[in-house]
């Protein structure tokens, strides 16, 4: 990936973040941490890999994208709005009585939402049908996910896990947001589910262990996984809150909006990135 393509994406990754603050604090509920630790596997997967298009969100030959850990819902509508799905401006209305944009992605209501999630593990089971469904229907199309490293502590995604192997469904791949936090602590004292890479190894997958804010290695991952005969589960250490100081590596704020001086603090923090982001840009072009 060259440079310029990167910043790119981190420009777009940190307007995605501004947008998850100001949603979540709009709504004064929400889940900022995990909302932000996955903002740039999103921003790669819909700014440099999927096919999709927002004036025809419902192409039957898209890409589709199942946010199984659907609570992180403001990092998903940041990212559809800002490819052109809906106004950004209705960003502000999150969680709001009268809003389209449910606390959980709402497939009924919100264009480019493929699949209303919220109960853990039954995304990534409903990614796995869509991946059989293009294998029998002889589609070309990929399916991405985006697993919690908390939700795979739930029985069903295992299920699915072993569906997935079952059927060869190599056109399947299921990203674990491994920030290491869930809403109670640490993944390892809530129910541990390590080591994460050898379970789904031992379930019949390939899998890639990545830093899940390099995008070049989010490419390789993804490009890795084309070449595969198996799903791929690609782990993404990456970390919770990321890219406001006092979020970071904070399971306090998995389910917790800020106030008026802490939403400031957290743009002006995201505003001093993405104004170091624009000076490379202009520098690189």
């Amino acid at each position: 990936m060259d440079k310029l393509k990167m910043l790119d994406l981190q420009k777009k990754a940190t307007i995605i973040r501004k947008h998850i603050i100001d949603e979540v604090f709009s709504a004064n509920s929400g889940h900022p941490g995990g909302s932000l630790s996955c903002a740039d596997i999103l921003t790669t997967l819909y700014f440099d890999e999927m096919r999709v298009d927002p004036k025809n969100p419902k192409d039957p030959n898209r890409d589709r994208f199942v946010l199984s850990k659907g609570h992180c819902a403001p990092a998903l509508y940041a990212t559809l709005a800002l490819k052109g799905f809906f106004p950004e401006s209705d960003l502000n209305t999150f969680r709001k009585v009268d809003s389209y944009l449910e606390g959980h992605p709402n497939m009924d209501y919100v264009p480019g939402v493929d699949m209303s999630t919220g109960s853990l593990g039954q995304g990534i089971a409903t990614a796995v049908g869509m991946a059989l469904a293009a294998k029998i229907d002889k589609k070309d199309y990929r399916v991405y996910s985006i697993l919690g490293d908390g939700e795979i502590e739930e029985g069903l995604v295992w299920e699915a896990a072993m569906a997935a192997a079952h059927y060869k469904l190599n056109n399947l791949v299921a990203f674990v947001d491994y920030n290491g936090l869930q809403i109670d602590g640490n993944i390892t004292d809530v129910m541990n589910p390590e080591p994460i890479a050898d379970k789904f190894v031992a379930f019949g997958w390939n899998v890639i262990a990545i830093n899940g804010h390099n995008y070049a290695e989010i490419k390789d991952a993804l490009e890795a996984a084309k070449k595969s005969d198996k799903p791929t589960c690609v782990v993404a250490r990456d970390i919770k809150g990321k890219g406001v100081s006092f979020m970071e590596g904070d399971y306090g704020w998995h389910g917790k909006a800020p106030n008026q001086e802490q939403r400031d603090q957290a743009i002006s923090e995201l505003d001093a990135k993405l104004a170091e982001i624009e000076a490379e840009i202009a520098k690189e072009a």
